[in-house]
C-alpha cells in the first residue's frame, strides 16, 4: 500500500528539527525509517508532516568517557553491534535486530521512541539502567529507561521533543551482560526477549538486573528473578531456580498472537531467563 500524502522537511540541526516539529501539528520525526515508514505504508500512521533528522551529525556516533558511553540517537544497529566500547550485552542485542539491511538503516533512537513491545533494544537498555537525553522547546532533560517506557507504543516523550542520545555505564570488571530471545520466525522480533546484567564478587552475585520484552505490553522488570540471584553463588541449579521466579513477575498481561500463545510465551520465559543469566554470569567471570 501507499501512505497518505505528507509534507517532507529535512532538518540540519536539532534546534531546527524541534522548531519544525512545533510549527506543524502532528508532525513525526524520521530517523532510520524502519518503524515509521512501514506503519505509514499500511496506513496505521498518518503524520501529515515528516521531519527528516537523518543528516544531523551531532546525533551520530558512540563516545566513551569517564565511565560512561554516550550513543547518538541516530547510531545504527550495525554500528552498535560492531562497537567494542558499549556493554557486550548491548552490542549482542543490536546484532539480533531484524536482518542486515534493517540493522544498516535502523537507529537506536528510532527503536526506543517507537516502543514496540517486541523490540530488542528497549529491553536491554532498561536492564543496563540507561539514561535517555531529550531535547525540546523548553530545553533539555534526562529520563531513565525504566521511566521512559510507559505502555505499548507509548513513551514519556512529549510533543515537540526529540531523543538525542542514550547513555549507559561502562561495563566494569566483574559485571557481565547478555541477551537471549525467542525469535519470531517471520519478522525476527522477540516473542520472548530477556536481558540480564549481573555483577559477581567472591563467587557470589552482588547485583542483578533482569528485564523481559515481547511478553507484555511494555518492557517488564523481573524483580523476583533479580532478588533470587543476589547473594547467591551462581551455579547451574541456583540460576535455574531463580529463572523460575519469573512467573511471579509476569502477571496477567502476557501477550498472545498467531505466532505464540500467551501460555507458550509464559512457558518459555524461564528458559530464556536462564540462558541470558547464565551467559551474563560467564561474561562476569
Amino acid at each position: 500500500m501507499y501512505p497518505f500524502n505528507f509534507e517532507y522537511h529535512k532538518a540540519s540541526s536539532v534546534s531546527e528539527a524541534i522548531s519544525l516539529l512545533n510549527q506543524h501539528d502532528g508532525a513525526k520525526v524520521l530517523a532510520g525509517g524502519h518503524s515509521l515508514i512501514p506503519a505509514m505504508k499500511l496506513r496505521l500512521s498518518d503524520p501529515g508532516v515528516l521531519i527528516d533528522i537523518g543528516k544531523i551529525d551531532d546525533l551520530h556516533g558512540i563516545n566513551a568517557s569517564k565511565g560512561a558511553v554516550t550513543i547518538g540517537g541516530l547510531t545504527t544497529h550495525s554500528d552498535l553491534a560492531a562497537s567494542i566500547v558499549v556493554p557486550i550485552g548491548l552490542s549482542e542485542t543490536a546484532g539480533t535486530v531484524g536482518d542486515q539491511q534493517v540493522r544498516n538503516r535502523g537507529t537506536i533512537g528510532g527503536s526506543v521512541v517507537h516502543a514496540d513491545p517486541a523490540a530488542d533494544l528497549p529491553t536491554m537498555l532498561v536492564a543496563l539502567r540507561a539514561s535517555f537525553h531529550i531535547s525540546g522547546p523548553t530545553g533539555n532533560r534526562t529520563v531513565s529507561a525504566e521511566d521512559f517506557f510507559t505502555g505499548m507504543f507509548e513513551t514519556d516523550l512529549e510533543d515537540g521533543e526529540i531523543l538525542t542520545a542514550v547513555e549507559v555505564a561502562d561495563e566494569q570488571s566483574g559485571t557481565g551482560s547478555a541477551y537471549s530471545k525467542l525469535f519470531n520466525p517471520a519478522s525476527g522480533y522477540a516473542m520472548v526477549g530477556v536481558a540480564a546484567v549481573v555483577t559477581v564478587a567472591s563467587g557470589k552475585c552482588t547485583e542483578a538486573s533482569v528485564v523481559l520484552g515481547g511478553l507484555t505490553p511494555s518492557v517488564m522488570v523481573a524483580s523476583s528473578v533479580a532478588d533470587s540471584l543476589v547473594g547467591v553463588k551462581l551455579e547451574e541449579t541456583s540460576i535455574a531456580a531463580a529463572a523460575e521466579a519469573v512467573q511471579n513477575d509476569l502477571g496477567s498481561d502476557v501477550l498472545g498472537d498467531i505466532h505464540a500463545s500467551a501460555d507458550y510465551r509464559r512457558a518459555m520465559a524461564p528458559v530464556y531467563v536462564r540462558r541470558a543469566v547464565a551467559a551474563a554470569v560467564e561474561r562476569a567471570g
